[in-house]
């Protein structure tokens, strides 16, 4: 069995990482992907990113009507930061012997995995299957240098390219644009009626605010 894991903080949720998953899906042949966001990205303080329980809703809308994508709070449950690598022995752990784990990633992820905690691990743990970026190539041979294994652990997702990204949609709703055409129309619906990424509420419109409906 092939499982392909899609982690990031996904705030918001967007139509990069549902093309993604589509592409990894198909291309890879495999049985389910699984988004995992990060309770506490080890590169994001706490007050940088949503709160999780709002990152979850926006999630369970995006994957509506998608059987194939699951949702897994396996880092979200982590306490400290959250470590690819303990991730991945984790999964080997808990899923079923001989399971293929392809961990997703942008191109622009793979040039900066030298930095990741424990590069050399993750490659041996997981296929690393990656979609490309505008303005982003890969040089493999230098990655080696630093990280022995990844050429063997690389394999390419062709997909659309794509420039959505999750600041910029933030940076939209901030200002009161329309974000439809960059994320599912009921993950944008969620943000404009929780007023995400808009100016702090007062202290009564705290009150009334609950993420998870």
């Amino acid at each position: 069995m092939k499982i392909g894991i899609l982690g990031g903080t996904f705030d918001p949720p967007h139509y990069g990482h549902l093309e993604l998953a589509e592409a990894a899906l198909r291309q890879l042949r495999l049985a389910q992907v699984i988004f995992m966001p990060a309770k506490q990205p080890p590169h994001k303080s706490n007050g940088d990113i949503s709160p999780l329980a709002a990152r979850v809703a926006m999630l369970e809308r995006a994957l509506r009507d998608k059987p194939a994508f699951a949702i897994s709070l396996l880092e979200a449950k982590r306490a400290g930061p959250s470590y690819t690598v303990d991730t991945l022995r984790q999964l080997h752990h808990d899923l079923p012997p001989r399971t293929k784990i392809f961990f997703l990633m942008g191109l622009d992820s793979l040039q900066n995995l030298p930095t990741w905690y424990q590069p050399q691990e993750i490659v041996k743990l997981c296929k690393l299957a990656v979609l490309k970026r505008p303005g982003y190539f890969a040089d493999l041979n230098a990655l080696e240098k630093k990280v022995p294994g990844v050429q063997r652990a690389v394999v390419f997702v062709h997909a659309p390219e794509s420039a959505i990204s999750a600041s910029e949609i933030r940076a939209r709703a901030a200002r009161g644009e329309n974000i439809d055409a960059f994320t599912p129309r009921a993950v944008a619906a969620y943000i404009k009626r929780r007023r995400l990424y808009r100016a702090a509420p007062s202290e009564s419109d705290a009150k009334k605010r609950n993420p998870s409906s």
